[in-house]
């Protein structure tokens, strides 16, 4: 069953850190006058933030959460769970989810779990902390999530540096009565070679030729180490399965769409996402973009587009959302929630 409704779990917060280091695309080497101005509009992207050697996603996740953390008041002695949801970890073992409970100074008791999920992350992510709580013998949660792509986008390829930014998130949830989450979830592994960095697992261990340099069958150069991702079938693929999942979720708890206030996507390109917007006959100021300034920013694209762009509105007041996260996998979803007053930091950056 691709649906599921978990009761009496609030979102309380939302925090999100940034690399400080900016790179402009305007001043990309690897293109052309002629590429920048044919590809720059196509994805939306102006700038990014790209994370230094010393820093990993797990550090930006780690300042996130100890500004969301003060910012709500909560003792650390109270966070009962924590999930990590990336693709770029500190280390293969052991699970980054447990050097964090350490970094954070979060007790010995705290569950803690990893999730390598990339687009769709955040959404499954609220799914499994909800899922966790909602058994009732925990009552506040952690769902980090983010990515440092620029450690496996290469900096020779076109269609991969100027689109990828770097970026983790923190989303506070906690048991309140009547509330609800409500969730639609796919996945297809057929399409798991669309969105690849082929060796360094252990289906394909790391060798000498990984590191040797080949153009691909879309003309950019890249390794095997590299993050591969073919756009036209991940565009094929998401503008499809997006706004159908977004349909599917509102007509299956039957949610009006009229009446939610803010749709956010997981932020691909532009182009992809007005193509989504278009097909649900959404108005672009229900739509909010994160693109320009950090550019894609996987798992992490969602929540910071609600810290960048939302803010203001969710600490407001009451807001009715609907968020959809797609990509690498493949794996989709989209997710319905409510929010009122709150906690919203400014935008962290180390």
């Amino acid at each position: 069953m691709a649906f599921s409704s978990i009761p009496n779990i609030a979102v309380r917060g939302i925090s999100a850190c940034v690399p400080a280091q900016t790179e402009e695309n305007e001043s990309l080497s690897i293109l052309s006058s002629e590429e920048k101005a044919k590809l720059l509009p196509s994805i939306g992207v102006s700038r990014h933030r790209i994370a230094p050697a010393e820093i990993c996603t797990s550090d930006l996740c780690v300042a996130a959460a100890e500004k969301l953390i003060d910012a709500l008041g909560w003792e650390k002695s109270e966070i009962d769970c924590i999930v990590f949801v990336t693709q770029t970890p500190d280390y293969h073992l052991p699970a980054t989810s447990c050097v964090i409970q350490n970094k954070l100074g979060l007790p010995t008791s705290c569950f803690t779990l990893d999730v390598s999920l990339g687009c769709s992350g955040w959404v499954v992510g609220l799914q499994t902390v909800a899922s966790i709580l909602s058994a009732g013998s925990m009552r506040r949660g952690l769902l980090l999530a983010g990515d440092t792509l620029s450690k496996v986008a290469y900096a020779k390829n076109k269609a991969t540096w100027p689109l990828f930014g770097d970026a983790g998130t923190v989303t506070g949830l906690e048991l309140q009565e009547g509330a609800s989450l409500k969730f639609h979830v796919a996945s297809d592994g057929d399409g798991a070679g669309v969105i690849i960095v082929r060796d360094g697992g252990f289906r394909h261990p790391v060798s000498r030729e990984s590191f040797s340099e080949f153009v691909d069958g879309n003309g950019n150069a890249t390794t095997n180490l590299s993050l591969h991702m073919d756009g036209m079938d991940v565009f094929s693929f998401a503008q499809s399965e997006a706004p159908r999942s977004v349909k599917k979720l509102c007509e299956h708890f039957s949610i009006a769409r009229e009446n939610v206030d803010c749709f956010s996507f997981h932020q691909a390109n532009f182009s992809l996402n007005e193509r989504i917007r278009e097909k649900l006959k959404l108005p672009p100021e229900k739509v909010p973009y994160s693109l320009k300034n950090f550019g894609n920013t996987s798992s992490a694209s969602i929540p910071l587009t609600l810290v960048t762009e939302r803010a203001d509105a969710l600490r407001g007041g009451a807001m009715k959302h609907v968020a959809c996260g797609f990509g690498v996998g493949l794996s989709w979803g989209s997710v319905y929630f409510e929010t009122d007053k709150i906690c919203v930091p400014e935008l962290v950056e180390i």
